[in-house]
Parts: C-alpha cells; sequence; structure tokens
C-alpha cells in the first residue's frame, strides 16, 4: 500500500503541485512571521543589551512619568561608602533641523537629545568619534553616524533643533560618533551636560541616577541605595537589561501576534483547500480504492494509504513553505525599510521554534486534512464503490446543516447582545458569536450553495442557453464541493469587509466630529510622538486678525489609585469647538474640573463633587466638579482648568494635543493662514490646517493602517484564488469522461470552456454574496462595541462592496482559465474508453 500511495502521487504531479501549494502558502506566513518578529527582537535586545553600561546599579522614580530623581539625591548616593561614582542623565525627544530648515524624517525612529559625559565622569566607554571632537561649549552638538547621514550634517556645519518645550536652538556640529548596534532611522544628539540640563530638565531633577560601587556586588550595593532613598527605584543594572528586554518583547508581541493571526487565516483557508483537495481526490480514486479492498486491502490500509499520501505532501510543502517564509521575511522587512518606517537593521534569526513551529503546522493540518476523506474512503463496500453510480453519490446534508442552523443562531444571537454594550468584553462576545457563525455556515453552506446558486445561476446563465443550464446543474449537483471552494474566498472577503467596515465608519466618524465638533478656521497639528511644540499656541495669539484660541493639553493622573487620562483646557471653546454644558458654567477656572454625561453617571460625579487626583509627582490636588457637559470624543471624560494642569503635570512633559484658531469677524482667511504659517514656521514640525485638510490628514493615517491590513489579507484571498483553480482543475479529471462525452456529442471547445468559466463565476459569487454579507453583520457588531471610543457612525463602504463583488466575477473567470483549457482539450474516444 506504501508503494501504491507514493505511485500514486508521481503519477498525478499537476494535483500534487496544486495541493502543496496550498500547504506552502499557509505555512510561509506562520514561519516568515516568526523569522520577522525574532530578527526585531534580537536586533533591539542588541541596542539595549548596553543599557545601563559600566553601571551596577541605576536609581529613578517610581513613577516614569513623573519628572524625575531629585539633584539632591546624587548628594545622598555618593556619600555612602560603596559608591565609586554618580552619573546623571537628561534627554528628550527633539527634532533635527537639516541644512534647509526643514525636520528630518526618521521613518518613525525616535531623535533623541541628551547630555555628552566626558571620559572622567561616564561609567560605560567613551564616545568612538569617527569624525570630530567631543562638544565643549553650548551649541556644540555631536551626533551619531547613522544620523549625520541621513541629515546630510559634517563635523563644523551649522543647524537648529526643536525642543518641543524649549523652541528652536542654533547649535553646530563638533563631532560624529559611532553605535555599536545599526540603529536603523535613529538620530541620538549630544550636548553639554549644562545646556542639557537647561534643555531637557527643570533643574531640580533628572531622569535617573547610573552608580558603579567600589566592589560590593549589585545586590548589595542595591539594597544599601534603596535604604538611603526609600522612595525612589533602585534596580539593578541587570534588572535593568531585564526590564528593558521584557518591554520590548512585550511590544513585539502585538506584531507577532497581528502577523500570526493573518498567517493562521491564511492557513485556515489553506486547510479548507487541502480538505476539499482530499476529499475530490478520494473521490476520484473510490472505484480505485473499491478494487484494493477487493483483493485484500483492509480498511485501516486504505485509510492509512491516503494519509500517507497527505503525510508526503505536508513534508514537501512544508519544507517548500518554510523556505518561502524566510523569503516573506525578507520581502517584509525590505517593504518595511521602503516605507522608511526606521526600524534597525541586522541579520535575519532563525530560531529553533520555528523550524519545529513551521513542520508541525504544516505536517498537522495536511494529515488532520485528510483524515476524514481517508476514514470515508475505507467505509466504502467495495461492490458498492466500484458502480458506475457510486461516484456521485454523497451522504445526507440533513444533519450538519440543522446544526449549522443552531450553532448560527447562537452565534447570531451573541453578535447582537455584544452589539448592545461597548468595551472589550461586548468586543469578545462579537468575535466568539462570530466565530460561532463562521462555523455554521461551513456546517450549511453546503445546503445553501443550491438556492443561492441556483438563483445566480437561473439570472446570469440565462443568455448562455443550453451551455448556461449546464453549467448551472454542475455548479449545484456536487454542493459540498462547490460550498468548501467557495469557503476560502468568503473567509477573505468577510475579513476585508469586516475591516472596510471599520475603516469607513473610523473615517465618516472623524468627519462627523470635525463637521459637527469643531468650528475652528485653522487647526494646528504635529506628529503623535512629540506633538504640538510649545509656544506655537503663543505664536499664533500675536497674529493679526486671530480672535481666539483654544489649546487642549493631554493630562496623566491618579484617581482612586487607578490612572487616568483626560485633557486640560487653556482658553475658551467659544466658537472653536462644540462643548454643549448641560449643568454649570461653560467656564473653567482654579481648581474645577467637567466631566461628560457618562463619567458624572457612571462614577457617580455630580455638580460639587471633590474628585482627588494625584499627580505623577505624588501632589494630591482635589478639584470640584464645577459643570458637566454632553459627551464628545474630542475631550473624552474629562476635562480640567489650566491652573490644574499647571498643578499636576511636570514642566518637562507639558505638551500640546491641538491648538484651535477662530479668526476675527471680517479676516481674509487666506491672509490669515499665510501670517500663521509664518508664526509657526520656528516650529518646525506644526501643520496649519483648515477642517477639511485634517479631516483628509486623519483619513490618510486610516487608510495607511488600512493599508498594511488588506495587503496581509490578500494572501487569504490569493489561496483562495488558487483553491478555486485547484477545485476546477481536479474537477476536470473527476468529469473527464462525461467531458469526453459531451465532446462526442458535438460540443465544441469554445463551449467547454465557457461552461468551466460560468461554474466558477456562479462558486465565487456565491463566495462573495455570503462573505461580504457576513463582513457588514460582524463589522455591525463590532462598530457597536465601539461607540463610546467615538465611532458612533457606522457606514458601510457601498462603493467597496460592489467593487470586490464585481472582482470575485472577475477572479471567478480568471481562476477558471487554465482548468477551461484543459477541459476542452479533452480527446472524446480516449476519455470515453477510460477504464
Amino acid at each position: 500500500m506504501r508503494k501504491v500511495s507514493l505511485r500514486n502521487l508521481a503519477a498525478h504531479k499537476v494535483r500534487l503541485a496544486l495541493t502543496v501549494l496550498s500547504v506552502v502558502l499557509g505555512t510561509a506566513f506562520v514561519a516568515g512571521s516568526f523569522v520577522f518578529t525574532d530578527t526585531l527582537q534580537r536586533t533591539f535586545s542588541s541596542i539595549f543589551s548596553d543599557t545601563a553600561q559600566g553601571a551596577d546599579v541605576r536609581v529613578s522614580a517610581e513613577d516614569a512619568r513623573s519628572s524625575g530623581v531629585p539633584v539632591s539625591a546624587a548628594d545622598v548616593i555618593s556619600s555612602l561608602p560603596d559608591v565609586r561614582a554618580v552619573a546623571p542623565y537628561v534627554g528628550g525627544q527633539i527634532v533635527v533641523l537639516d541644512s534647509s530648515g526643514a525636520a528630518v524624517q526618521t521613518g518613525g525612529a525616535p531623535t533623541i537629545g541628551e547630555a555628552y559625559l566626558p571620559p572622567d565622569r561616564r561609567l560605560g566607554e567613551d564616545a568612538v568619534f569617527v569624525a570630530g571632537s567631543a562638544p565643549t561649549a553650548p551649541g556644540d552638538i555631536i551626533i551619531n553616524e547613522g544620523g549625520a547621514t541621513r541629515s546630510g550634517l559634517g563635523v563644523g556645519d551649522t543647524t537648529q533643533v526643536l525642543v518641543p518645550s524649549k523652541g528652536t536652538v542654533d547649535v553646530t556640529v563638533t563631532g560624529i560618533y559611532d553605535t555599536a548596534a545599526e540603529s536603523g532611522g535613529y538620530i541620538g544628539i549630544q550636548f553639554t551636560e549644562g545646556q542639557a540640563d537647561e534643555l531637557f530638565s527643570d533643574g531640580e531633577h533628572v531622569q535617573y541616577y547610573d552608580i558603579a560601587g567600589t566592589g560590593a556586588s549589585q545586590t548589595e550595593l542595591r539594597d544599601e541605595i534603596a535604604a538611603a532613598l526609600p522612595d525612589l527605584k533602585v534596580q539593578t543594572a541587570d534588572d535593568v537589561r531585564d526590564e528593558a528586554q521584557a518591554e520590548i518583547e512585550q511590544a513585539l508581541s502585538f506584531v507577532n501576534y497581528f502577523l500570526l493571526a493573518f498567517g493562521a487565516i491564511a492557513l485556515l483557508v489553506g486547510t479548507f483547500i487541502i480538505y476539499n483537495t482530499f476529499s475530490m481526490i478520494v473521490a476520484q480514486r473510490v472505484r480505485e480504492l473499491a478494487l484494493l479492498r477487493a483483493i485484500g486491502a483492509s480498511r485501516g490500509q486504505v485509510s492509512r494509504s491516503v494519509v500517507l499520501e497527505a503525510l508526503v505532501v505536508g513534508v514537501i510543502g512544508s519544507a517548500l513553505g518554510f523556505a518561502g517564509g524566510i523569503g516573506l521575511a525578507y520581502g517584509l522587512r525590505a517593504l518595511l525599510n521602503a516605507f522608511d518606517l526606521g526600524l534597525p537593521s541586522g541579520a535575519l534569526a532563525l530560531e529553533p521554534r520555528t523550524v519545529v513551529v513551521a513542520f508541525a503546522v504544516g505536517i498537522v493540518v495536511t494529515v488532520l486534512s485528510a483524515y476524514a476523506p481517508a476514514r470515508r474512503a475505507a467505509k466504502v463496500p467495495p461492490i458498492a464503490a466500484m458502480r458506475e453510480e457510486f461516484a456521485s453519490a454523497g451522504d445526507s446534508l440533513r444533519m450538519r446543516t440543522w446544526i449549522g442552523v443552531v450553532i448560527g443562531a447562537i452565534g447570531a444571537a451573541a453578535v447582537v447582545i455584544g452589539a448592545q454594550s461597548t468595551g472589550g468584553a461586548a468586543a469578545a462576545t462579537v468575535g466568539a458569536g462570530a466565530v460561532a457563525v463562521i462555523v455554521a455556515v461551513a456546517l450549511a453552506a453546503p445546503s445553501l450553495s443550491r438556492p443561492v446558486v441556483g438563483a445566480l445561476g437561473s439570472v446570469l446563465t440565462r443568455p448562455f442557453g443550453p451551455i448556461g443550464r449546464l453549467a448551472r446543474t454542475n455548479s449545484v449537483r456536487n454542493p459540498r464541493r462547490t460550498a468548501a471552494t467557495a469557503f476560502a474566498l468568503m473567509l477573505g472577503l468577510m475579513l476585508v469587509s469586516v475591516i472596510g467596515v471599520l475603516g469607513s465608519t473610523a473615517k465618516a466618524s472623524v468627519d462627523a466630529l470635525v463637521d459637527n465638533g469643531i468650528e475652528a478656521d485653522y487647526i494646528f497639528s504635529g506628529p503623535p510622538s512629540i506633538g504640538i511644540p510649545t509656544g506655537a499656541a503663543a505664536a499664533a495669539r500675536e497674529v493679526n486678525g486671530v480672535d481666539r484660541v483654544a489649546v487642549l493639553h493631554p493630562v496623566s493622573v491618579d484617581i482612586d489609585d487607578e490612572p487616568a487620562f483626560g485633557v486640560a483646557l487653556e482658553g475658551s471653546p467659544e466658537g472653536l469647538f462644540d462643548s454643549v454644558v448641560v449643568a454649570g458654567p461653560p467656564e473653567l477656572q482654579g481648581d474645577s474640573i467637567a466631566v461628560s454625561s457618562s463619567a458624572s453617571r457612571d462614577e457617580g460625579w455630580a455638580l460639587g463633587s471633590v474628585v482627588n487626583m494625584t499627580s505623577v509627582d505624588g501632589q494630591q490636588v482635589p478639584v470640584t466638579v464645577t459643570s458637566v457637559y454632553e459627551d464628545n470624543p474630542l475631550v473624552g471624560q474629562w476635562m480640567i482648568s489650566n491652573d490644574v494642569y499647571q498643578k499636576v503635570t511636570p514642566s518637562i512633559v507639558r505638551s500640546d494635543i491641538v491648538v484651535l484658531v477662530g479668526a476675527a469677524p471680517g479676516t481674509d482667511l487666506n491672509v490669515l493662514r499665510t501670517d500663521l504659517e509664518a508664526a509657526t514656521k520656528p516650529f518646525v514640525v506644526v501643520q496649519v490646517q483648515d477642517r477639511d485638510e485634517f479631516k483628509g490628514s486623519q483619513g490618510q493615517q486610516i487608510d495607511t493602517l488600512l493599508a498594511v491590513l488588506y495587503g496581509l489579507l490578500a494572501l487569504a484571498v490569493v489561496i483562495s484564488v488558487l483553491g478555486i483553480v485547484n477545485t476546477l482543475a481536479l474537477s476536470v479529471v473527476e468529469r473527464r469522461r462525461e467531458i469526453g462525452m459531451l465532446r462526442a456529442v458535438g460540443m465544441q471547445r469554445p463551449q467547454v470552456r465557457r461552461t468551466i468559466y460560468l461554474e466558477s463565476l456562479l462558486i465565487a459569487l456565491f463566495g462573495a454574496i455570503v462573505g461580504l454579507g457576513l463582513g457588514v453583520a460582524f463589522g455591525w457588531g463590532f462598530v457597536r462595541t465601539l461607540r463610546d471610543e467615538g465611532l458612533g457612525l457606522l457606514t458601510v463602504p457601498w462603493g467597496q462592496i460592489v467593487a470586490m463583488l464585481f472582482g470575485s466575477a472577475v477572479v471567478g473567470v480568471l481562476a477558471a482559465l487554465w482548468p477551461a483549457v484543459r477541459a476542452a482539450r479533452t480527446r472524446p474516444l480516449e476519455a470515453i474508453t477510460e477504464p
């Protein structure tokens, strides 16, 4: 039986290639995901391995959002007997300008400014200079080699650096230093210690102190310092590095899960194709297997022979998929580098775990996919199977259909119930319901395919006469095969439409927020990483024709020992954004807070209630609820006065998230825009936009994210198309005698091709209609769970839906090209006389 299985594979090379390809595509995505994220993790790990270099202990603030460590702690640390040296660190995010005055783009990598410590104060190795020397006076800087290449700066060049909290600073490059790891788009600027203190600290704090000991162990030194400074965070250098590594792993875990989720989707689609393929193979070979049973092969031998074929396919497909995954990781990294995302580079990391997972997934999925057809083949009575009409017989669909209906009803109920609430639990309920509905569709799809495909066929194939009727009959004759073929495309388009609904709803919600909530003539915005530099709003107030300016600041505090995030309002919202106050005065003065209607209801905050806020530095600031406003996504759950903002937010971390500018009556808006752009030019990264431009920029960010998702989902669609090709090709083989008979009674080759085209068209449209319908329904459910996040305006991208439906029809015809040509080449006499 082993020889029979291997020879059968060798004799059907096309069928083998199509089956292997489905395994390759599924496993390649899984392997590529692991290789790519392992490479990123190893590269980042090599960068952070130099953290706390030369130090034994680090002292930092308990809350990373705080002002930092008081400078007075340095004297306490230095006085301890086991301390040899203390090195402070101050720094922050900046923007470097090139020779033309434009911001140097880093592709998302950070640009950091920090203090240069001379060799006698540095704990680790001194900077290795590629050119020039260390900074010695205010205005002198050194820059890393990668940053110098990206910015085009060299020793002796003068430029400017934008510090968000201080404005622009004139600088001269005195040196270029080397970094141990290839840091991608990262730019590192080092100032003299005195100037760095002025730019990045309040004069009373530093971010942290690194300490070197005289010979005591790291643990002993840590305990000694912790006893002297009980209110600060004291860690060994090893713990600091482990914490940095853990943060990197946690940050990259999302990327890994994200890619693996799409790999799982691709693998799931591939699984249906593999299952469908082996089902058809068994159906085609049922007389052959029955003959083997008749001459003495046992049921177990027949089952094992089919499983052996699947094992061979799984091994070959997994090996090719593993190799393809490495290529996919290369391609993904090249693609991200082409978009200039600033990722660090390094050799691809290939872990033993990746090899094991890739082969295990590919082999196990393939073998399990073939197990059910193998078992079914083993149960076929030999005499019955050798009858001609047996090949077209099949089990009743009634039981699986009813099971599918029950599961589908439960799943639909879960989607509806989850959509009535908001938050993670509601989204999980919708997700669980969606999974149940998908399982239900997989079970009931054969029965569903008959009426849907029949209805489509009666309309679309009518112009083709008898050829059209034949294609319609062939499409509904084997509902299992039709459903399994369409399910792959159905799943891919369902996911695409879910994302399309979420994306279109997000853009529509942003548009509605701007149209109905913002009345300002111009809006200032900046990069999410640094926001709007301090001073841009003040510069706008000095521009002729500006009547009013309102600034929203981000606020991070603790309320009832839990982290809480809101905004602070500087200026009046009147005429700038719609803040409908339902109770109390609209102004925020003194120690006051305005809360949204939902926050008032959920937290029990009424007019006069006292809310105890704790600043990131531990200062207690009680505030009084003076007004309640209608829920507004622009300002969130609560809004404090600028006076409270100054108390709870350290000066070195204050920033603006949006600046709204209103023009005085009669002002020429075009002239005002020109003047605003001139006033904010020193702040480089500030964008002056009207409402339509602001909506467009937010929509562009959403489109960029959607493009990545669509690109990853394209793999599932590609596999689906290959599945249709695969099924049709195998269907041609299965119906070879039938096609030969039709050719013998006068059907022409173009008519044969047209029949196959129409079959594929009907199958593709069936999958598209069901998939798109499910996607819109699930998208509705998920949007409903996000309505408290501002996604309250459900929008269905009908244009995209219609385009995908039309595209599915085109895909169906294209997928049938090769199988149709193969069918048309069938020689009538040879086909009829085949045993």
